[in-house]
């Protein structure tokens, strides 16, 4: 059975050898691109186009036509390669139509060489674009699958490869475009309106989709033939060859990326662990103000822990399957990987049901227009068949969205007990051995991200180290799904236990002496919250209190920001005072804007900003709503923090599938004594490292 995808929805390959059939109703131009696990691709020899239509396991056609079949042999692709993108481009200076919204829809059908249809994608929706990534073959757990990707370009085939991160992206698209030119005389017409069945070798019409009733697909079959690899001696994957990283659903920098820039300056204190790949002299003092490194060179591949999963069966997960240089970098990427399945397959999902609920809706109105269809029973049976076809469309996108979702919590079930502590709940066995680390961990969990879709799975919400924005935790602003917390003093309390939390955990993925807390209470009001960071000793000094300790903490953190960026740009940091601290510094501010001048803002505004660059962060309790009547002074502040919530809040958007994603604080399970135990440890070890 054809499984007739909407964009964004995938479907597993039972086989390795397939045909990849594109039919557009004009001469098009038909290329594909193999990626690593992130989809960039990393030169113009990862490529597949008229000009050099070979590469290992796949052969596209050499000339622009109306229908073209690409040849696929996943069991012949590079170890490297993870996901093979088909492309699909008006060619440029033919005279011929310049977007796809004047065209006739073009339709995509995977094959296999009997010529049975295994999936099946109408593109839909194009307009002013030239190029479009049709779908992509990719690799998931060992076994491969299908998705419908449908992302036009309205700048053509140059915009498409600076997208996938291409350097030479204008040099290839004008290569292109000159071997399509070339074999012009050579292209295929559009063929007549066949009556054949045969849909992937017909032009889709506009107006109807696959799921419309069209004929049922003809079974035909041919050689495939064997690709030679235009690669040479440089494979895909090639240790000189760096990653750019995507963009982050998390609306910040894309996390586990290996070879990932990052911005500078930055700085990180103490004896964090650098990028071996990049090293780099420490200044005196034991500070080096450059971001910790990331690797430029692609990593090795995951050890096989695992047998490969038999034709047509689910791949057993694994824990740390993922790409990394560590068992922490691969189960960070795996995580990311979990994330972004999530994402895609409620996006899917969300899109089926909306196709059929719009199809319902017009099927409605064509038999209430029609006054024939209100006498007898024609009408009745018109509105059964539409409810039957939405309800058969729904139940086929639901029952897919179960399939993936149970994958997905298979796959958390094995990777969940297996994190790290800097990734780990604090219900999380793994804390009952805490001991101080001697290295910076690449990232820390903040808590836990879910869709409605699938209540019960629950992705870790990771983000790298050190933090690149500060926090602002919501003490009024939000209410619990499930109505628990509505008061307004219940509210402050359990905002400033997770910014403890936060702290704690912060506290405890460091190395001793080389991250300080600094906390503002101007009411004393969090007291009671931040009595084990006070009992245990971790703090730098006992919470401020008053306007004068707003004033006295406020300078001296400016203050410290002011001579790093001094010594930073003056390239002298031998410059700075002999007892200088080279640790991270977290402030916590409570109650804010209660207890703060104009002036103690704008410090606060000033932190916000450059202190993350030369390791000074800030974490904000407080009511959006009251800071809001202090006027748009607190709009920056605002702004440049990333907002959680105290209690469960479908508030984080994510702007890369327009989701809003239900946040969860890491809090303490009630009664547990983890939280002391393991700020005792981290007290004992920093009374040793002074």
């Amino acid at each position: 059975m054809t499984a007739e995808l909407v964009r964004g929805q995938n479907h597993p390959l039972s086989q390795a050898r397939l045909e990849i059939r594109i039919s557009a109703g004009t001469p098009i131009v038909a290329a594909a691109t193999l990626g690593d696990e992130q989809g960039r691709i990393h030169g113009v020899e990862w490529v597949a186009h008229p000009g050099a239509p070979t590469l290992p396991g796949l052969e596209v056609s050499r000339q622009a036509a109306a229908d073209h079949r690409l040849a696929v042999d996943l069991d012949a692709m590079p170890e490297a390669v993870h996901r093979v993108s088909v492309l699909l481009a008006l060619p440029t200076g033919a005279g011929g139509p310049t977007r796809f919204g004047a065209v006739a829809t073009p339709f995509v059908a995977v094959t296999g060489l009997d010529g049975a249809e295994v999936a099946s994608y109408t593109i839909t929706g194009l307009e002013a674009e030239s190029a479009v990534v049709a779908l992509e073959v990719y690799r998931r757990q060992d076994a491969w699958k299908v998705r419908a990707i449908g992302q036009g370009y309205a700048g053509g085939l140059a915009d498409l490869f600076t997208d996938q991160g291409l350097p030479q992206a204008q040099q290839l698209a004008g290569s292109i475009n000159e071997a399509v030119a070339q074999g012009m005389a050579r292209s295929v017409p559009a063929p007549p309106p066949r009556t054949d069945g045969d849909r992937s070798r017909q032009a889709a019409a506009p107006a109807l989709g696959p799921d419309q009733g069209g004929p049922a697909p003809q079974a035909t079959s041919g050689p495939v033939s064997q690709p030679t690899s235009p690669f040479g001696t440089q494979p895909p994957g090639a240790p000189d060859q760096p990653t750019p990283p995507p963009t982050s659903p998390y609306g910040t920098q894309a996390p586990g990326i290996p070879g990932q820039p990052a911005p500078q300056p930055s700085y990180q204190g103490g004896t964090g662990a650098t990028d071996p790949a990049q090293p780099s002299a420490p200044a005196p003092g034991g500070i080096n103000y450059s971001h910790p490194g990331r690797q430029n060179a692609a990593p090795p591949p995951p050890p096989p822990t695992a047998p490969p999963a038999q034709p047509g069966q689910p791949a057993q997960p694994v824990a740390g399957d993922a790409t990394g240089w560590s068992m922490d970098e691969r189960l960070y990427n795996q995580v990311w990987g979990m994330f972004e399945d999530l994402a895609r397959t409620t996006a899917a999902y969300r899109s089926a049901v909306d196709f059929a609920d719009s199809r319902m809706e017009k099927e409605l109105d064509q038999v209430l227009s029609d006054p024939r269809s209100r006498i007898g029973g024609q009408g009745d049976a018109a509105r059964e068949a539409a409810q039957a076809k939405h309800t058969q469309l729904v139940n086929q996108a639901r029952a897919t969205l179960d399939r993936d979702i149970a994958q997905l919590t298979a796959e958390s079930e094995v990777v969940e007990p297996a994190l790290p502590q800097a990734y780990a709940r604090w219900d999380n066995p793994v804390w009952h051995g805490y001991r101080v680390p001697m290295e910076i961990p690449m990232a820390l969990r903040l808590g836990d991200l879910h869709l409605p879709e699938s209540d019960r799975l629950r992705i870790p919400m990771l983000v790298r180290l050190p933090l690149e924005r500060g926090l602002w935790i919501d003490s009024g602003g939000s209410h619990s799904l499930d109505g628990s917390f509505t008061d307004s003093h219940d509210l402050r309390r359990l905002a400033m236990e997770t910014a403890v939390a936060h702290a704690a955990r912060l506290l405890a993925v460091y190395p001793a002496g080389e991250f300080t807390v600094h906390v503002i209470d101007p009411a004393g009001s969090g007291a009671q919250a931040l009595a084990p960071l006070v009992q245990t000793g971790v703090l730098a000094a006992p919470p401020a209190v008053g306007a004068a300790g707003v004033v006295e903490v406020l300078a001296r953190l400016t203050q410290r920001v002011d001579l790093v960026q001094m010594a930073v740009r003056g390239g002298a940091p031998d410059s700075l005072p002999p007892d200088f601290d080279t640790s991270e510094q977290l402030l916590i501010v409570n109650d804010f804007p209660h207890g703060f001048d104009d002036r103690a803002v704008n410090q606060l505004r000033y932190l916000a900003d450059e202190g993350p660059a030369v390791g000074v962060h800030l974490m904000m309790v407080a009511d959006r709503e009251e800071a809001a009547a202090y006027g748009p002074l607190l709009d920056p502040l605002w702004r440049s923090l990333m907002r959680l919530t105290p209690t469960p809040d479908d508030h984080l958007a994510d702007p890369w599938v327009g989701h809003a994603w239900t946040y969860e604080p890491p809090l303490v399970p009630p009664g547990s004594q983890v939280l002391q135990h393991v700020l005792a440890q981290v007290a004992a070890a920093r009374a040793k490292y002074r």
